[in-house]
């Protein structure tokens, strides 16, 4: 399970989920464009949904577990890279086209508002 670090928001995605999310936002943030971004959230992380916004000005980590590249499957790609230019934004999903859970932690996750008891 590798992770994606934005903006003081950590978020944990299956390598091979990551690495098609990696291509997709390098390539939209290496032409100066800003974009949304959704995913669920898993059980632990309330099974909602999030959604952040994206910019070219905001410094991004790619942490992978493995270390092997996994296969690239390119109608993923153009799947997701299609829904990235659409209003709707960059939504998350599984290879078989249903929505991935992603776990978040940080500072400005929804999941951390919530006042300690």
């Amino acid at each position: 399970m590798g992770s994606l670090r934005y903006d003081g928001l950590v978020t944990h995605f299956e390598d091979r989920t990551l690495a098609h999310l990696q291509i997709v936002i390098v390539q939209k943030l290496m032409r100066g464009e800003s974009f949304l971004m959704s995913w669920k959230d898993s059980v632990n992380g309330g099974d909602g949904r999030t959604a952040i916004w994206i910019s070219p000005d905001i410094p991004m980590t790619f942490k992978f577990m493995g270390s092997r590249v996994p296969e690239i499957n390119k109608d993923w790609l153009l799947v997701l890279g299609k829904s990235a230019e659409s209003t709707t934004g960059l939504i998350v999903m599984k290879e078989d086209g249903t929505l991935a859970a992603a776990d978040a932690e940080g500072d400005k996750h929804p999941g951390n508002l919530r006042s300690a008891k």
